[in-house]
């Protein structure tokens, strides 16, 4: 029931127009009465009776009526198929915005292949419903009744005999409906997995083919798409089931029509004319009957589909707007934690960690990987929510701050890079695409893109390929680097985003960094001890614990963790003192 309220929803500003349609869908299902009543007629009238003047007329009112039918059943066709296409658009509008919604959780834990199929084969199964399964299901249903109808107008008896038949019908339709909804969910969850087969394939066909993993992959792809074959022929065998059993039940009644028909013609209960028009209201009854399980199946179909899609028009983003949020225009920049944990639900990632940061000073987080460095900036601009504690900005607990607000003042140049397929250009005004060129332009400075841009074929309005194909590593982080300059946030958050550049580049790109970020709280996460010594503040994570905090030469001095890292990356240490602590 919930499925078919969020149908009748969809519809809306389409109602009308689709019980218009229905209302012409039973009338011309009328249409199939007349050749069958003409047919009696000319046996009886015609061939019988010897009145051959009327054979001509009633030829061409066949002809005509038929083709009368046929005209106005494709206007009705186009009019579902229009009304299907334009709830498909809201659909996939709905769905998409939808996505839009939904926080880093969700997509941490749902597959792209399944959340494609969502906006392909679920959605068109929608509108295969819309433009085909509700029309057809009215139009048989009025096809059957009217049948029976007229059958009863020609021998009542004869009627009641065929219609001890129908029940069967409907009990064994019944039992493939339910054998048959299983198999339905099974062969789209298979979808969605063999949909994510192909998209981490394509995706990563880089990786592919550096490891020689063709053949590797091929096998992967083909058990997936083997799985699939077999889930639509568990399908099929649900059919082969059914199927042949409804097809005999509807040709069996042609059997009787003869057999009982022909006993009433030779009492003298019918005449010929009669019967041969109860037969051809036997043929309109047997296309509803055979079409039962087709039409069966494409409901299950369409409800295994129409889950699918309210499952994920129903989730909830887990961070969303509280009732309680604060009146702010500005955000200064001020970062406090406060005894924060967090958890993704299997063990603590974070726990109890505390610092403040202020505009002007720049926060460098160092520590092993998965030392929870990059889950920590998360929390700022609350990609995710801490389970414990509290993040504050301006001395606001960021839950309380327009979500909205929050992230137009915070960048981030992230650790997984991802590029647009679009120009250069593009890309770093993504955040403000009212950007003008100068200030592109500026912002590649800063980043140390600039050269390289311009030395391109195109320069500027270069198009680089998805993820950035087509670019070294250290020129993708630039251009992610310049995308997050270029917003001119009160919170700047660079992730590793120098870990593929020349130390002479880091060196160009740390000293634009200290002359644009003064009025900004930086944070910065990188795993050189040169991109990190000249901060305000380091922290030192281990197994998700602050374990050392400080300046660069009070850290060095500590020998602690991070002077293990400076030993590693300088080597000896007093020599390495003398250049950075006297």
């Amino acid at each position: 029931m919930e499925i078919i309220k969020w149908l009748w929803e969809c519809l809306k500003g389409y109602r009308i127009r689709m019980l218009l349609g229905l209302i012409m869908v039973i009338a011309v299902s009328s249409f199939h009465l007349i050749n069958p009543y003409i047919s009696g007629a000319i046996v009886d009238d015609v061939i019988y009776g010897g009145k051959t003047e009327l054979l001509m007329g009633l030829v061409l009112l066949m002809v005509g009526a038929t083709l009368l039918r046929t005209l106005l059943r494709y206007s009705y066709q186009l009019n579902f198929e229009l009304i299907s296409q334009r709830v498909i658009h809201k659909v996939r509008m709905n769905i998409y915005h939808k996505l839009q919604e939904l926080d880093f959780a969700f997509f941490d834990k749902n597959r792209t292949g399944d959340l494609m199929a969502r906006m392909t084969g679920d959605t068109d199964m929608l509108r295969h419903f819309i433009s085909w399964v509700i029309y057809s299901t009215v139009e048989n249903i009025s096809i059957f009744i009217y049948a029976l109808i007229f059958m009863s107008m020609v021998s009542f008896k004869l009627m009641l005999l065929l219609l001890i038949l129908t029940p069967l019908t409907a009990y064994f339709a019944r039992k493939m409906s339910k054998k048959i909804r299983p198999a339905f969910f099974e062969l789209r969850e298979q979808f969605s997995r063999l949909n994510t087969v192909v998209q981490e394939n394509i995706s990563g066909n880089r990786v592919v083919k550096a490891f020689t993993k063709e053949n590797y992959e091929i096998e992967k792809f083909d058990r997936e798409n083997d799985e699939y074959k077999n889930r639509n022929l568990d399908i099929a065998k649900v059919q082969e089931k059914y199927i042949p059993i409804l097809d005999f039940i509807a040709g069996s009644l042609t059997v009787v029509v003869i057999l009982v028909g022909g006993l009433l013609v030779i009492n003298n209960s019918i005449t010929m004319g009669e019967l041969v028009r109860f037969n051809g209201y036997i043929w309109m009854m047997n296309g509803p009957m055979r079409m039962l399980g087709t039409l069966v199946n494409d409901y299950q179909r369409f409800t295994t589909s129409a889950d699918k899609i309210l499952a994920l028009l129903n989730t909830k983003p887990r961070i969303s707007n509280s009732e309680h949020v604060v009146d702010k225009d500005h955000i200064n920049g001020t970062v406090e934690f406060r005894n924060v944990s967090f958890s993704y639900g299997d063990g603590d990632v974070l726990k109890d960690i505390s610092f403040t940061a202020y505009p002007g000073q720049t926060v460098a987080i160092v520590g092993p990987t998965g030392s929870g460095k990059s889950t920590l900036i998360s929390l700022i601009g609350r990609y995710y929510d801490c389970t414990e504690g509290e993040v504050l900005v301006d001395g606001i607990n960021v839950k309380n701050i327009d979500l909205k607000l929050l992230r137009e003042n915070v960048s981030v140049a992230m650790q997984d890079i991802f590029l647009f397929s679009d120009t250069i250009e593009g890309n770093i005004a993504y955040g403000v695409p009212d950007a003008d060129m100068e200030q592109i332009i500026s912002a590649a400075r800063a980043a140390d893109a600039h050269d390289f841009i311009t030395s391109m074929p195109e320069g500027y309005d270069t198009i680089i390929g998805e993820r950035g194909v087509g670019l070294s590593g250290g020129q993708k982080q630039r251009l992610a680097l310049a995308r997050a300059i270029l917003k001119d946030p009160a919170i700047l958050i660079l992730d590793d985003t120098t870990s593929s550049v020349d130390m002479e580049t880091e060196y160009n790109i740390q000293k634009t960094l200290k002359a644009i970020s003064r009025n900004k709280t930086s944070f910065i996460i990188a795993h050189r001890v040169s991109s990190v010594k000249n901060a305000d503040l380091i922290l030192v994570l281990d197994k998700g614990r602050i374990i050392e905090r400080g300046r660069h030469d009070e850290l060095v001095r500590m020998k602690g963790n991070y002077y293990q890292v400076y030993m590693h990356q300088y080597g000896d240490f007093d020599e390495a003192l003398s250049r950075e602590v006297v």
